[in-house]
Parts: structure tokens; C-alpha cells; sequence
């Protein structure tokens, strides 16, 4: 039994499934436990992973029929499996889908026919997976999974139970020492575009980074990556040639709008036009692969990443995908939320791209409004190099709260407290007032930010929505501050108010939690 855990959690319920599901998350003494056993020797999370399968009753023969693409990738990861599954589904497979983080419940991250599986097919798995795993610990000194591990195993046995044609899967961090990475024979491998993020996991540099991203290549196995920079792209093609497989660069996306016109795509942002060409790419590969094995042509098919004409299923798919939290629009009476969780630099410029675009049609249709940023970051981040590239977007009001999703905040028994949260929410707008200054000082222009009710720290996330739905309210201040609390007396005044939600994706899920009560019976 989990240290903590109580009968009553070992109910075959759903609560019980997810109160003995976070007794395994990672709390900030173990994750220091984890760095240095990875830093001694990576190898040893895919060895246990391995153990951990073998538990639960899950061979690697049976792995290797799960038709399986797998994608890594620093930013776009998300997107680029939804683009796939999307299309891959328009074709009439039944598919299941892995990825992490999740934005509302934990269902989120495994899904079947692109849908969330329900809350009895999660229970029914968890315990099954879970009591395999209990019933063996004593014999295998005691061993049990992290968080991510469990539900790694738990989705490979889901898609096998639920017998899905085929399973795309993304990469949690990394790629060669992730537990995904388990996997020997992929159908296809896919790298989205790189840069730093996990640093002190993966390396300081890109290339680095594109060393342990290039980790899922199998051989013989086609791979596909979009557009990166030179020096990693070289990385990428050392170790493929290393490893055996053909690794060859996604087309434009506009090489198949010579054929087919203007394509649609259901997610925002310039950006995702590279993870949509890589989906095409990926899918269309997995379509001939399958349509060659049902001729009983077992050969590898190394087919060029040439632009194709794609099917009205493909251009279908592309147009109907969906995927939370990614630039993401939601409309709530004259209050336009978007919700992007960009975390890292390369993937913040792009949400900033897209909200100044979003923002200027929206100005030359109904004349000047208010932008209003919602901010938080987690772990190593450089919070304050995150929030300079924001500068750009001129908000009129910036806000600052930790991942708290309910009122009162109650300890949440993560890596850190929440009042160790709170401290980096008033760090943060500390930077953001500094920055602004700055900013206005090399321009000779009055700051934005020119009294303290222009930046706010909140307590939760519920605190800042309703300052935004224009509810009067008390935020929070550091310790000494005599201000009287701020009201949103501006925001009534406003035609119409903009606002970004970015820089984590826990903040985001959380917002939409509020935003889109559905979400949590989905």
C-alpha cells in the first residue's frame, strides 16, 4: 500500500483511482532523488519501465502490435499528434491517443477516437493496471512507478485491452531515456521543432537537446522532423544514420497548397502550419506502411518526404482538429480569452504572434479595447526572460496568480506550497513593472505600468477570472503594502477586453476549468 493511502482510497472507484494515482506525483524530495539517479545513470527509468510493463502483464510482442507513432519534439508536440489522430480517424481507424500534460482531469491524457475515456473505463484500468502492480512489488523489492510511469503503463494497456488500430504517442520529456521510449518498433517517428526547455534534463544547448530527441529513432523505421536549425538538424541526421533509419525533412506547407489550394487549419498560428505538414507526413506514411502490409508487401517503404496531394480526408482532418489550451479562442460576452500554454521562448513568440494578430483584426473591426495579460510559470523557468518577449503586446493590465484552482487555496501537495507560489507570482510582477520601465525609458514614453493597479497579484486562478468578469475584489500584496485593493472599474468602461492566459499550461487548465465547466464531465 501507498505510504498514506487509506482504505478507503483502495475503493474501486473513480476518487479512489485518482487519490492513490496522486500519492505517486513526484514531491520535491523525490524529484531531487530522481535528477541525481538519471544524472548517474539515464538508463535507469527505461530498465524499470521495462519491469513495470513485464507487471503488468504487457509484453514487448504485444507492444510492438500497437501500430504506434511516436513523437518528440520541444514545441508543437500536442499539436502535431491531434493534426495526425484527427486524420488518421478520418480514415475510420480507431485510435488511441497518449499525451501529458493534462489541462482539466487526468482522462485527458488517454484517449480513445480522439475522446477522453470515461470515468468507468479509467477506474476499470486504473485498478486492473494498479493491483498487477501492487500484487508483484514485494517480490520486486518494493519497486512502484512515479506518476508519469503509471500512467505511461496504464495507457499502453488500455490501447491494447480496447484494441485500437493504431496509437500515436508523444514524448513527456526527452525521447532517449523518456518512458515512452520503451516502444521497439514504431511505425513512425516525428520530431517537432527544438529549442531549450528541461534544461537540466536534457542539456544546455539545442543540439544537445536534438541528441535526446533523436533518441526514438528505431531502425528501419521512417522519420520525419520539420524545419531546425542547421546545427541540429546535423545532430538529427548523425544519429539517424547511427541508429539506421531514414530521417528526411518535412515540405512547406504551402508545396501542397500548389495542389490542393489554401488549407484550413483547425488550430491557430502560423506555427502550426510546420506541425500540419509533419502530420501529413507522418499519417501519410503510416496509411502506406499499413496499405503495403495488407498486400503482404513487408518491405520498408522509404518514401521521400515529397509534398503529395493530399485526400479530402487528410485536408478534413487538418481542418477539424482540436486541441485545448493551444492557441485556443473562447468568447464569454465582450471578455475574449486566449489561452495558449506556451512555456519556453520559441513557443511564447509564436502565442505572441497570434494574440497581436488575434487583436489588431478584432481593433479594426470594433475600434480600441483592452488587453489584459494572465501569467504564471512553473519549475526552472526564466520568468523574467518569458515575460519581456510579452512586452510587445502593450497589455493594459497584467495578472499574476499561481495553478490554485479552487478558493480558499488549500495545499496542493505538489513540488512546492502554495505560498512559495505566491512569492514567485509577486517576483513576477516585480519583473514585469521593471521591464515595463525599461521598456518606456528607451522609448521615451510614459510607462504603461505607472501605478501598482496597472499589475496584480491574485490568490487563485477563480480570484483573477472574476477581477476580469468585472466583479470588485480584494487581490493579494506583499506583506507591508498600504494600498487599498484594486477594482476593474476599467474594464466595465471597455468595448471589448482581450486577454492572454500563457506561460503554463497548469494555468491554462485551470482557467479553462472555470471557463468551460464541460470540460470536467467530457
Amino acid at each position: 500500500m501507498v505510504p498514506g493511502q487509506t482504505a478507503v482510497n483502495r475503493t474501486r472507484t473513480f476518487q479512489g483511482a485518482a487519490c492513490v494515482l496522486n500519492s505517486l506525483q513526484t514531491r520535491a524530495a523525490a524529484l531531487e532523488r530522481l535528477h541525481a539517479r538519471r544524472a548517474e545513470d539515464p538508463r535507469t527509468q527505461l530498465g524499470a519501465m521495462r519491469g513495470f510493463l513485464h507487471r503488468a502483464g504487457i509484453t514487448v510482442g504485444e507492444l510492438d502490435k500497437l501500430n504506434i507513432i511516436h513523437v518528440t519534439g520541444t514545441k508543437g508536440k500536442g499539436s502535431t499528434c491531434a493534426f495526425t489522430e484527427r486524420i488518421l480517424r478520418n480514415y475510420g481507424f480507431r485510435t488511441g491517443f497518449y499525451n501529458s500534460p493534462h489541462l482539466v482531469h487526468v482522462r485527458e491524457r488517454i484517449r480513445i477516437n480522439g475522446r477522453p475515456i470515461s470515468e468507468e473505463l479509467f477506474t476499470k484500468y486504473f485498478w486492473e493496471t494498479y493491483e498487477r502492480l501492487e500484487d508483484t512489488k514485494d517480490v520486486c523489492g518494493g519497486s512502484t512507478p512515479f506518476y508519469f510511469q503509471f500512467l505511461t503503463v496504464m495507457a499502453f494497456y488500455v490501447f491494447l485491452q480496447e484494441r485500437v488500430d493504431l496509437a500515436v504517442i508523444e514524448v513527456g520529456i526527452g525521447g532517449q531515456y523518456d518512458c515512452t521510449n520503451v516502444i521497439r518498433r514504431p511505425w513512425a517517428c516525428g520530431v517537432t521543432s527544438l529549442g531549450l526547455d528541461h534544461c537540466s534534463l536534457l542539456g544546455d544547448t539545442v543540439d544537445q537537446i536534438a541528441w535526446q530527441k533523436a533518441g526514438i529513432f528505431k531502425p528501419g523505421v521512417p522519420a520525419f522532423t520539420v524545419r531546425q536549425p542547421p546545427s541540429s538538424l546535423r545532430v538529427l541526421q548523425r544519429r539517424a544514420e547511427r541508429i539506421g533509419c531514414p530521417l528526411l525533412v518535412c515540405p512547406d506547407l504551402q508545396r501542397y497548397e500548389a495542389a490542393v489550394g489554401p488549407v484550413s487549419l483547425g488550430l491557430a498560428g502560423k506555427h502550426q502550419r510546420l506541425n500540419a505538414s509533419l502530420a501529413l507526413q507522418l499519417s501519410f506514411s503510416w496509411l502506406r506502411r499499413h496499405e503495403a502490409e495488407a498486400r503482404g508487401d513487408v518491405r520498408t517503404l522509404n518514401s521521400q518526404a515529397d509534398a503529395f496531394q493530399p485526400s479530402k480526408a487528410m485536408l478534413r482532418g487538418l481542418q477539424q482538429t482540436q486541441w485545448s489550451g493551444r492557441s485556443q479562442t473562447l468568447r464569454r460576452g465582450s471578455v475574449t480569452f486566449y489561452l495558449d500554454g506556451a512555456h519556453t521562448a520559441a513557443s511564447l513568440q509564436a502565442a505572441v504572434r497570434w494574440f497581436r494578430d488575434e487583436t489588431l483584426r478584432t481593433e479594426r473591426a470594433q475600434g480600441p479595447g483592452l488587453k489584459v495579460l494572465l501569467f504564471n510559470t512553473t519549475g526552472e523557468r526564466d520568468s523574467a526572460a518569458l515575460l519581456r518577449l510579452l512586452l510587445p503586446c502593450r497589455f493594459d493590465y497584467a495578472l499574476f496568480c499561481p495553478n490554485i484552482t479552487e478558493e480558499p487555496a488549500a495545499p496542493l501537495g505538489l513540488s512546492v506550497s502554495a505560498q512559495q507560489m505566491s512569492t514567485r507570482c509577486r517576483e513576477n510582477r516585480s519583473s514585469w513593472r521593471s521591464l515595463n520601465a525599461s521598456e518606456a525609458a528607451h522609448h521615451r514614453r510614459p510607462p504603461v505600468d505607472d501605478s501598482c493597479s496597472r499589475s496584480l497579484v491574485f490568490p487563485c486562478i477563480p480570484s483573477a477570472l472574476r477581477w476580469i468578469g468585472r466583479e470588485k475584489q480584494p487581490v493579494s500584496e506583499p506583506a507591508g503594502s498600504l494600498r487599498s485593493p484594486a477594482s476593474s472599474d476599467g474594464l466595465q468602461e471597455a468595448r471589448h477586453v482581450s486577454v492572454l492566459v500563457t506561460g503554463s499550461l497548469y494555468l491554462v487548465g485551470g482557467a479553462l476549468k472555470h471557463l468551460e465547466p464541460s470540460l470536467n464531465s467530457s
